[in-house]
């Protein structure tokens, strides 16, 4: 008999696996998702090993294995071993990175009534509850997922409702039972719907482009791992370096994977690579449909595509022969996962698969992280290149913008209340009147950040997790911007009673109300979170701006990167050192990318 190592879907904490037997009707093979039993119950699992001889002793069964074969890589499991260790997560949380949404939580647990007789004395009024519940089901079972959820809605979310369940199951008045999703794994190629862009031939490098692909492409010819920090300024044609840099990859027969720092910049992204490599290009991400995603990364891993673009997420893809990773704008704090768990640094994972597949590495950045920038410039683990001018149309390179700072202090004892300097808005007529673009970048979100009472000083705080709630004009609301939980707008103050509430501090809907009430008949576009999500996709408002459906774009973080719009010519920052006083350590390294990143738009 053979037995198998596997990493189970348990609050273990650990990166153990566990050992199960593997029974003669079942064909089990490493990298292959499996059912087995842990405790009283089933758990999604994946075999890491397989051996001859047990580990542990009496071994319990497999459930049920997989047909679709191995889903993971042995490369992938090296690195799930890795970020296990790294950053101290549990096994199976850190290998189910690399499973598609679809194929995790595959086991659940049902709860039924027992046919038998019942034994009702002693109920309460939470037992009663959960049994009118599952006798309200038509097949009379539900989801025992489903039946939390219904009880935290009806009776609270301060009963012990797991605890109650397991008691009766253990009286028999419920039974437990569990079932494993068997999703569709269908490949239907995506070609037939793509818009193919037309077939776009490689650019004329300047010099300090060409030594720069130069040196990379020295590393990919050996294939040998290497890592390097390309530095240049916005505008110096980075991606350009990018698509040459995998043109070289894939003409040896490597692929490559592209991040991106939010889903909102992948549209534009995809773009420039798609008409670079036309048909060879998937795009993932978490927007995408649960089929999309499905038959995207079916198609990655049966080798139909061979780039792969999208946030930090895309990093796991399941690419084989992967010989380039690029990150671009590496030092986004999007890179890093903060919740849920595994909480890991896209780029320091990068770095460690590249060592796995021997690939190459392309951190870009006109503002790099200073960690980064300092390992680079002693020569650890980053090799320095530089691109220290704009790409220009002739030979000449295109100069910075010039930049302008306004202190509103002095704006104000000289009588101007209004939100914008003098200097804004003497410009922005005169550029909207040229036929040019505008964008104004507020790093805050909704009309006011704080609401409060004028007579005892309360301020309206979230009531989970204490944060100061943010005024939203449209639709008129309180929201918390670290849980998302709304409440509405007082009326009076929760503490003394009075109606002298005031609204402080501005944002994204209070800076477009001004722009319009400035210049009436302007025609603008809001660009954050808010209206993001309602958006018909992450690149929808973006194509409006650049097809000019609107003169002025108002944003937040989001229009600071990587956007290259040639018709935007004046750039306006309101408030800009918001943040800068923030309880981190790295607030004023993270003010300062941000304000060079938008001065380069």
């Amino acid at each position: 008999m053979s037995f198998a190592e596997v990493a189970v879907d348990a609050p273990i904490g650990s990166r153990r696996t566990f050992t199960y037997a593997i029974p003669s009707k079942l064909n089990v093979v490493v990298g292959q998702m499996v059912q087995v039993p842990f405790g009283t119950r089933m758990c999604d699992g994946i075999v890491f090993q397989i051996t001859d001889s047990p580990k542990f002793s009496p071994a319990r069964p497999i459930e049920l294995s997989d047909s679709f074969g191995p889903l993971l890589s042995k490369t992938q499991l090296d690195l799930a071993y890795w970020i296990s260790d790294y950053y101290l997560s549990s096994l199976f949380g850190s290998v189910s990175l690399m499973l598609p949404p679809y194929l995790r939580n595959r086991t659940r647990s049902f709860i039924s009534l027992s046919s038998s007789e019942i034994d009702l004395s002693g109920l309460d009024i939470v037992n009663e509850c959960i049994l009118k519940l599952v006798r309200s089901r038509r097949k009379g079972q539900i989801t025992e997922e489903t039946l939390l959820d219904l009880l935290k809605k009806q009776i609270g979310r301060d009963q012990p409702y797991e605890k109650i369940i397991n008691q009766m199951v253990r009286r028999r008045i419920l039974i437990r039972s569990w079932a494993w999703r068997i999703p569709k794994l269908d490949f239907i190629s995506l070609d037939k719907n793509r818009i193919l862009i037309r077939d776009e031939s490689a650019l004329t490098l300047t010099k300090p482009q060409s030594e720069a692909l130069q040196q990379i492409n020295e590393s990919q010819r050996f294939g040998k791992h290497d890592a390097f920090l390309l530095y240049g300024v916005t505008g110096s044609g980075k991606t350009e370096v990018y698509l040459q840099a995998l043109d070289q990859c894939l003409k040896q027969n490597r692929r490559g994977i592209v991040l991106v720092p939010e889903i909102s910049l992948t549209p534009q992204m995809v773009r420039r690579f798609e008409s670079r490599f036309p048909g060879k290009v998937a795009v993932l991400h978490s927007g995408l449909s649960l089929s999309e995603h499905r038959r995207t990364w079916l198609g990655i891993h049966r080798g139909h595509y061979q780039v792969v673009i999208g946030p930090r997420g895309a990093l796991f893809a399941p690419v084989e022969n992967l010989g380039l990773i690029v990150i671009d704008e590496e030092h986004e704090w999007t890179y890093k996962q903060q919740d849920p768990e595994p909480r890991y640094h896209s780029r320091a994972v990068a770095l460690h698969l590249a060592r796995l597949t021997n690939a190459v590495v392309i951190l870009g950045s006109a503002t790099p992280d200073i960690v980064s920038y300092h390992r680079a410039i002693l020569g650890r683990q980053l090799r320095l290149l530089e691109l220290p001018e704009r790409v220009g149309v002739g030979k000449a390179p295109i100069p910075l913008a010039t930049v302008e700072v306004i202190d509103m202090r002095k704006e104000l004892q000289e009588g101007n209340r209004s939100i914008f300097s003098r200097a804004l808005q003497e410009a922005l007529p005169s550029v909207i009147e040229k036929g040019e673009q505008v964008v104004l970048f507020i790093n805050r979100r909704g009309s006011a950040a704080t609401v409060q009472c004028r007579d005892c000083g309360y301020v309206i705080r979230c009531h989970s997790c204490d944060i100061v709630l943010t005024y939203h004009e449209s639709p008129e609301r309180m929201l918390c911007h670290q849980c998302n939980r709304r409440s509405s707008v007082p009326v009076c103050c929760p503490s003394c009673g009075s109606y002298r509430i005031r609204y402080l501090g501005i944002g994204t809907q209070r800076v477009t109300q001004e722009l319009e009430y400035l210049i009436p008949g302007i025609s603008v576009l809001r660009w954050d979170i808010d209206v993001a999500k309602a958006a018909e996709g992450p690149g929808f408002l973006l194509d409006r701006f650049v097809n000019r459906e609107a003169q002025v774009l108002v944003g937040t973080q989001m229009v600071a990167k990587g956007l290259h719009i040639e018709s935007v010519t004046l750039v306006g920052v309101i408030l800009a050192d918001v943040g800068l006083h923030l309880p981190d350590f790295r607030a004023g390294e993270r003010i300062f990318q941000l304000l060079c990143q938008v001065s380069g738009r």
